[in-house]
């Protein structure tokens, strides 16, 4: 058994959950704008006393390790690292796309009324402009193409949607369901959000294969590097 602290900041959704024993006993989250850096801590506190655990009870702290929101990846890296640091816990980072493919698992109609054609999963992270953060799974979780960063058209998919039924969700599925969301094969499930609760399994094998970071040297998988905007102020070019 394990008592385990996940953290989700990587999209827009600020999310945290406390599991042990792939029993989730407490969670928080907001899908509010830019909230990450005022709620996270809050979130932790409150959910940790409402279990009856403090955070020295803590076995380990898991963290979504992007790709993501260059921001929220930070913030939830750096609360975690900040954790396992001053508690001298381990530190697991779970790749987010993963974890997302792992809740849109649990979409899934059951095992026998599924429809004939095999199903694939495809979690994005909405990007810049037709941009998307993805990967490529199958039905079993199986890693079909690696995480990218993919700019979206009207034939991106066609050689997926040929014979399988594709589950695109995620905070960059609503380009996709633009470009070819009338094709037959390409299925959008109406409400599907990042959550704390979907890095529980992978943080819980980590942890049981001891696949712990370095505390001081860990780096997030941004995949693409930060450009922040010019300036726009009169007189700087």
């Amino acid at each position: 058994m394990a008592l385990i602290l996940c953290l989700e900041t990587a999209t827009e959704v600020c999310s945290v959950a406390l599991s042990d024993n792939s029993v989730i006993l407490s969670s928080e989250k907001s899908s509010e704008p830019n909230v990450h850096s005022s709620l996270l801590t809050v979130f932790i506190g409150r959910m940790m006393e409402r279990a009856g655990f403090s955070l020295s009870d803590l076995d380990a702290v898991a963290v979504s390790k992007g790709p993501g929101s260059y921001t929220g990846i930070r913030i939830g890296v750096s609360v975690a690292k900040g954790l396992c640091y001053s508690l001298d816990k381990p530190l697991i980072a779970v790749p987010t796309l993963e974890a997302l493919a792992h809740g849109m698992k649990s979409l899934l109609p059951p095992s026998g009324s599924s429809p004939a054609l095999p199903v694939l999963l495809c979690p994005m992270i909405d990007a810049r402009r037709m941009e998307v953060y993805t990967a490529l799974f199958d039905s079993r979780l199986n890693l079909l193409r690696e995480t990218e960063a993919r700019i979206l058209e009207a034939d991106s998919y066609n050689a997926e949607l040929y014979g399988n039924k594709v589950w695109f969700a995620g905070s960059g599925a609503s380009k996709c369901k633009a470009l070819f969301g009338d094709h037959p094969n390409a299925v959008f499930p109406d409400v599907f959000t990042a959550a704390a609760e979907y890095l529980v399994p992978l943080a819980e094998e980590r942890f049981a294969k001891r696949l712990f970071e370095n505390i001081a040297y860990f780096e997030p998988f941004y995949l693409k590097d930060f450009v922040a905007g010019k300036p726009r102020v009169k007189g700087l070019h």
